[in-house]
């Protein structure tokens, strides 16, 4: 089966900065592993916030580096329109046993049109679903981020056809499912419980202190809401992802994307 050209294409230079772009998102959404925390925690620290506002200049350079030039007027509308319809969805399933239909979306698209097109469609689908449900706020460009990963990760998993396809794409849906779940808790976890609790970060202690506490503050507070995310994934890949990938690779073959 011969493959189609990703619809944004990502050269060796977007590579170059999509890479350090991750780099610097492992240490925004890892800080309280990584990070020295000089000044603690329980003052003043502005190290999330200035993360915070750091990311959104992150996800712009990359975007541009991405899909500046490479993005014709077909992609783009093909790109707002699966954006509208991945912010109309997320609304229906989000807080609801950790449901998140919005993935499988992404997933299939990325996996359809390649990682350049999923990082973006992920990035512009939180976005537009932030403004619809007034969910902006210092979390925003770390779900952006995050989501952008998940269809990034999906463009870039092997070739494969038929049956295996659809069960990659579901084993990845079950694993990205967690791992979104993960990088926003640990982004945020330092500010959800006081320093008396087991499962509270500390400040300048050893990072597998930290570690430790992280895992059974997620086993604890977080694991059914990744598990429902996970689950819902590979579900809705296994159910409905057959149907999708025919439909969006008919979709490409007849916009004829340049």
């Amino acid at each position: 089966m011969k493959s189609r050209p990703a619809v944004v294409r990502v050269t060796g230079r977007s590579a170059l900065v999509l890479t350090l772009a991750a780099v610097m998102s492992l240490f925004a959404f890892c800080w309280p592993l990584l990070w020295k925390p000089g000044a603690g925690m329980t003052g003043g620290s502005q190290t999330p916030l200035v993360f915070a506002l750091l990311l959104p200049v992150v996800i712009a350079v990359v975007m541009t580096e991405i899909s500046g030039g490479d993005l014709d007027v077909k992609a783009l509308a093909l790109l707002g329109v699966l954006s509208a319809v991945g912010a109309a969805v997320r609304p229906l399933s989000a807080g609801t046993a950790g449901l998140e239909l919005v993935f499988f979306l992404i997933i299939i698209a990325g996996r359809v049109f390649g990682p350049g097109f999923g990082f973006v469609l992920g990035n512009t689908t939180l976005f537009a679903s932030a403004l619809i449900t007034s969910g902006v706020g210092p979390w925003l460009p770390f779900q952006m981020l995050a989501a952008g990963f998940v269809g990034l990760g999906a463009g870039l998993l092997p070739r494969a056809r038929a049956w295996l396809e659809v069960a990659m794409l579901a084993a990845y849906g079950f694993v990205a499912g967690f791992g979104y779940g993960w990088l926003m808790d640990l982004a945020f976890w330092p500010f959800t419980l006081g320093g008396a609790s087991e499962l509270s970060f500390v400040p300048g202690a050893p990072v597998g202190e930290n570690l430790h506490r992280f895992v059974l503050y997620n086993l604890a507070t977080s694991m059914a809401w990744n598990a429902g995310r996970a689950l819902s994934n590979a579900v809705l890949v296994v159910l409905l992802g057959p149907a999708m990938l025919r439909i969006l690779r008919r979709a490409a073959r007849r916009a004829a994307f340049e």
